[in-house]
Order: structure tokens, then sequence, then C-alpha cells
């Protein structure tokens, strides 16, 4: 089966500035995004309102829409085709239902509705907004659309995105509470060593006596905390930056930087098994619904959200073309757990691979979920820890002083 080829962009919606008045006979203004003047009329009607005026203002900017919106448009969609309703129909109905803002989906899904009324496939109007829709997603449109099962192909990427978002949501929230907790401790810890510290000292200074050595090691630190705070904090700015603009424009430096996490201790094993999930996941879905190996692997290249995968996708589809069996391709690719690629061998010798690969896929969000779990149960007590050390050890180290000398008197 070939790969869906690619569109032109739609032109662009138009902004206008209209006045007009309600039912209840007040004035009303505002701004509407339509592709056409026409068009723009009929959404101001359908809200109850004589025109007075309408007038473009300029093209309006490409229309964005969060991961979750996609996969909300995806599952109404699919409810409607199943219920009976053709394709133009629901795609009208899911566009006018959100008239009340015409920003982001709703623009999208009434484009849609436009080029399948216009006569292109469901397929190439959805290859014209990849920023919403990936090519996977648009290769399983196309298969679906071709084997008559597009409502069920709709239902069933509506159920893997919900998957992994609910997946992704885990991850996030597992590592975004230690690492706050951290940095919460790193902070106050900071401010200690920069306002609090220097006022110690000014009373140690009085003493006449030699301090304890973990008072001079805070005294130094608190020293050079206040000396060398601006530069450091200005250092690290500079770097997050430099980095953060070599990952957008260098492909070099995400897929160094991918494997660079897939090797990071605790989270790089629970990173490394969730793309391999996505993966095994993605690539058993475009075969179970009727798409060559071969193919499907055009589909896959931005499947797990990491580079190194990605890359690794396009090593695996070279050697599968000169002849490689899967399992030995994505062993050469050494990003996947031995877990995943022992059954795709098997998979291969019994002709059940499209199985083999979901079932993988849903092993792997198991060990995901329990890794998850594994990792927010210890992160409590080594935050505890961490938060201990670092302020029970300042606050010991502050008073050794006064306490020897308390023994003194």
């Amino acid at each position: 089966m070939s790969t869906v080829t690619t569109h032109p962009h739609p032109a662009a919606d138009t902004r206008f500035r209209w006045r007009g008045v309600n039912v209840a006979g007040l004035h009303k203004n505002g701004t509407l995004i339509a592709p056409d003047a026409s068009t723009a009329r009929a959404m101001l009607k359908r809200e109850d309102l004589f025109i007075v005026e309408l007038a473009a203002h300029g093209a309006a900017p490409r229309p964005k829409a969060r991961a979750a919106d996609v996969t909300l448009f995806t599952r109404q969609l699919a409810s409607l085709l199943r219920a009976g309703l053709p394709l133009a129909p629901a795609l009208d109905l899911l566009a006018q239902g959100q008239s009340s803002n015409r920003q982001g989906m709703p623009r999208i899904v009434g484009a849609l509705a436009r080029d399948i009324t216009a006569g292109l496939r469901f397929s190439a109007a959805l290859q014209r907004h990849p920023g919403q829709f990936n090519a996977l997603y648009c290769q399983l449109v196309e298969v679906g659309e071709a084997a008559g099962a597009l409502a069920a192909v709709l239902a069933r990427i509506a159920d893997d995105r919900e998957r992994a978002a609910a997946q992704r949501a885990k991850v996030r929230a597992a590592l975004t509470y230690p690492v706050a907790i951290l940095l919460l401790a790193t902070a106050i810890t900071a401010a200690l060593l920069v306002w609090v510290v220097p006022t110690f000292k000014q009373i140690f200074d009085g003493f006449g006596a030699k301090l304890p050595a973990p008072t001079q090691f805070v005294l130094a630190l608190s020293s050079g905390a206040a000396r060398w705070s601006l530069p450091i904090i200005a250092l690290i700015f500079v770097l997050t930056s430099a980095v953060s603009f070599l990952l957008r424009r260098s492909d070099i430096a995400r897929i160094r930087f991918a494997r660079l996490s897939l090797r990071m201790p605790v989270v790089g094993p629970l990173l490394r098994t969730l793309c391999a999930a996505r993966w095994s996941r993605a690539l058993g879905t475009l075969l179970s619904a009727g798409t060559p190996l071969a193919d499907a692997f055009d589909s896959l290249t931005h499947a797990t959200g990491n580079a190194f995968f990605d890359r690794a996708t396009l090593d695996i589809a070279a050697r599968l073309r000169r002849g490689e069996r899967l399992a030995t391709a994505m062993r050469a690719a050494r990003c996947f757990p031995p877990e995943v690629v022992q059954p795709v061998a098997v998979a291969e010798e019994s002709g059940a691979l499209d199985t083999m690969l979901i079932d993988v896929a849903s092993l792997a969000d198991r060990q995901v979920d329990e890794k998850i779990g594994t990792l927010s149960s210890l992160c409590e007590p080594l935050v505890i820890v961490v938060l201990g050390t670092l302020v029970g050890g300042l606050v010991i180290a502050m008073y050794l002083p006064i306490i020897q000398l308390g023994n003194v008197v």
C-alpha cells in the first residue's frame, strides 16, 4: 500500500470585523475568522445577529489545536459516523457546534468539511494540517477509508491517543513532584546561605575561638554564594537558552539529547520502555489495519516522541529493505529492551506479528505503570532525606559553635 501523498496547504482564513444588532436591539461588534464573507455572515446569523457592517482585515494566522482537542474531535467523529451520519455532514456538525470559538480546532474541522465537500479524500484533507494530524494518523485513516471501516479506525485512534495522554500525565506527575521539591529545597538553602548565614558570621566573629570544620565550610559556601550567585544564575540561563536553541535547530543535538535521556539512571529505563510501547503499538495498529510492513515505517518516524527512536526507525526500515528480519533490525538499533525484541522474533516465525506487537505494547504499558508506581513510592522518602540533609545540616553547622560555647561556660 502506498504512503499517503502530501497536498498543498488550504487557503488561509480571513479575519473579519463586524458590527450588528441582536434580537433585543442591542448593538454588538467584534472580530471573526472565516474562509469568506458569506460564511462569516452565516456564522453570525446563527447567533441571531443582524449584520450592519462586515469588513475583511487581512489573513488570519494558521489555526493551532492542542493534542487533547484532536483526540476529542476524533472520538466525536467516530461516534457520529457509527450513528450513520455521512462524513461531510458530521464534520459540519462538529464545526458548527463550536462556532462560538472560531480559534483552533473548530477552524480546522471547518476546513476539513470544505475539503471533503470539494471532493478531497479525508486522509488527504487531514494531511493539510500536519501540526495536528501526523503521518501515522493519516495512514490509519487512509486504511480505514479503503476498508470502509473509518468509524472503527477513528475509535481505535482515539483509544490509543487517550491511553498515551494518560500515560504521559502519569510520567509527568511522577517526575514533576520530586523535581519541584528538590528545586524548592535548593532555593531555600540558597536563601539561607545568602541572607541568614552572614548574620551568624557576625556573631561568630566576636567569639574569638576557632570554629568547627562544618561551620567553616558553611561560611565559605555562604561567601561563595553571595559572590557568585548572580553570575551562576546568568550562566545557567545562557546555557539553558543555548541548549534549547540547539534542540530546536539541530537534528544531531536532538538525537544526542534523546539518547542521553534514555541512559539516565532511574528515568532512562522508564523512558525506554515507554518509547518501545508507543512504537510497538503504532506498528501493530498499522499492520492489523492491513498496511504492509515495508510501507508502515513511513508513518512511524515520529511515533515515539524521542529523536533517537525516530532515527532507529529509519535504520530499521533501511535494513528491512535490504532483506533483514524485523527482530534482527530492532536488535541492531540498540534502543529496544530485550523483552520487546524476543517476542517479535517469535511472532515473525508464527506469522502473527501484528497481534504480538500490540500484546508487547500492552505488556510494556503495564511495566511503565509499575515503574511509575515504584518511582513515586521511592521519591517521597528520597525527597525527605535530601531536604533533611540540606536544611538540617545547615542548621546543625550554624549552631555547633553556640553549643560548644555553652559547654565551655
